[in-house]
């Protein structure tokens, strides 16, 4: 059973464990959709849930049920093959914006060859029937239906994050993988500029910009990552890859410090290796190469009839915060397309050497095809039969919406955040940092003061996307706060050459 075996997929490691006792959690259903593949929520909103429906359509939830936000069947290529919408992702600033970031295998009605990736940003139009279309970034992919990837998120730095499979076919015949001079079989990441010429920006500290390679590019050597995520709790990233033959890969990127993204220039084998064996057929060229990121873990497609993992498509979902659902926190939730058992297993210490803890929690779906997760943190299950269901601890876990009240002419719902990246080698003690408001609501153009040490260092005005981005030189272990007068404040310790702790609220 392959339909949507080759759709790659996110998870990490896992080791045999022991049998499982009582299930942590239970399934609870959302709703019943029509090929549903993708679910997140608002990111300032958890009750204003978002289904996307492979066809073309997201559904929005509503009071007694759900409502369509956006309908665009006919700009998305489906359902040949693994086309169709890939996944969903609202905007971080959604709240005031209203839009959701979307990567589909489009049609020619959306403009280029059939089942090219499109990833666009929709807004509510007219009618649902109507959405406004702003078009980001396109990925020529007309010749096979299969190993897309499309995962959307955005990362803890605030970029978007795209995974591509490496274009289709059994061994990877275009050579996508350790190929940088194309945007297959990768993950890329962007600053998307909805409406505006060009319509991203290449963030910086991407580590094939001005060099080799194309500056899109974040990580490679990658077959079909279908899903990806970060751990909201530390920003690591676990990336799961859909095998050839025989084994199921999951590879994983540990976050280097508060804001920041691990990863960058990480090559994952494919197709010189599949998991952690050599790939039998891989080119001659792999001989010469040395320098892969080892899997975190591999499974196998032949059942070793020992209880553990097994499957032909690993279905990756998110290490749990959810604190209703017991011992089930700090685990890394998965399934397979092909058994339906899901499955945790405890994330690498530190991000380095293999996962442990595989086990079942003895619960069974039919054809899972994607997990999501909330703003709160809540986690949820697709299934390709239609229904959505949301992982549920005793008691429930409580995801009340803030309360709407302003300070300084701002929404106290809303966040500043400050990151930082090193500009070039971190020798240098050169970063950028970028103070985010979110929700931005009309705060666009107001001053953002850097301080450092207490001391006004700089100010900037919020873009439009109310950003603020400074520049500057640490030498020493110092405290930065990024302050919007009579609002908010946070603030970053940072060390040069390279680590910058997570900020802390003022």
């Amino acid at each position: 059973m392959r339909r949507l075996a080759s759709l790659s997929l996110l998870a990490i490691a896992l080791l045999a464990g022991g049998p499982a006792g009582a299930p942590a959690a239970t399934l609870q259903q959302v709703g019943s959709f029509e090929q549903p593949i993708s679910v997140a929520s608002a990111p300032d909103d958890p009750a204003l849930l978002f289904v996307g429906e492979r066809a073309g359509r997201i559904m929005q939830a509503e009071s007694g049920g759900f409502g369509v936000f956006a309908d665009f069947r006919s700009l998305v290529e489906c359902c040949e093959g693994e086309r169709g919408l890939l996944s969903i992702a609202p905007a971080p600033d959604f709240a005031s914006s209203g839009r959701i970031y979307v990567a589909y295998t489009g049609g020619a009605a959306a403009g280029g060859e059939t089942g090219d990736i499109d990833v666009d940003a929709f807004r509510k139009g007219p009618s649902p029937a109507q959405p406004i279309r702003e078009p980001i970034l396109r990925i020529g992919h007309s010749a096979d239906s299969a190993h897309n990837g499309g995962q959307l998120q955005f990362g803890p730095d605030g970029f978007l994050y795209i995974s591509t499979g490496d274009g289709g076919g059994a061994g990877d015949p275009l050579g996508s993988g350790q190929n940088l001079e194309t945007l297959l079989g990768k993950i890329l990441r962007i600053e998307p500029r909805p409406g505006e010429e060009p319509s991203y920006r290449i963030p910086t500290g991407n580590p094939f910009a001005g060099k080799v390679g194309l500056d899109e590019i974040w990580s490679y050597g990658l077959r079909n990552p279908w899903r990806f995520s970060f751990d909201r709790a530390n920003g690591d990233m676990a990336i799961g890859d859909v095998g050839q033959d025989t084994r199921e890969e999951v590879d994983f990127a540990p976050s280097p410090a508060a804001g920041v993204v691990g990863g960058a220039g990480a090559n994952y084998g494919w197709n010189c290796r599949e998991g952690t064996i050599a790939f039998p057929k891989a080119p001659s060229g792999c001989a010469s190469l040395s320098e892969f990121v080892d899997p975190v873990f591999d499974y196998p497609h032949l059942d070793p009839e020992d209880g553990s993992a097994h499957g032909c498509a690993i279905i990756g979902g998110y290490v749990v915060r959810d604190q209703s659902l017991g011992d089930l926190v700090g685990r890394y939730l998965y399934t397979d397309y092909c058994t339906g058992e899901i499955r945790s297993i405890l994330p690498p210490p530190g991000g380095a050497g293999p996962a442990g803890g595989d086990r079942s929690e003895g619960l069974e779906v039919d054809w899972p095809v994607a997990f999501g997760e909330d703003s709160c943190g809540r986690v949820y299950l697709a299934v390709e039969g239609g229904g959505v269901y949301r992982f549920v601890g005793t008691p429930p876990a409580s995801c009340a919406k803030p309360e709407e009240k302003t300070a300084g002419g701002v929404n106290r719902r809303a966040r500043l955040r400050l990151s930082a990246l090193p500009l070039g080698d971190p020798s240098e003690h050169r970063f950028e940092l970028t103070a985010r408001l979110s929700p931005c609501g009309e705060s666009a153009g107001r001053k953002v003061l850097l301080k450092r040490g207490g001391r006004r260092v700089a100010g900037r005005r919020l873009s439009s996307r109310c950003l603020a981005r400074f520049r500057t030189r640490v030498l020493h272990r110092e405290t930065f706060r990024a302050v919007l007068p009579k609002a908010t404040a946070v603030g970053s310790r940072i060390r040069s050459p390279r680590r910058v702790i997570r900020p802390r609220a003022r």
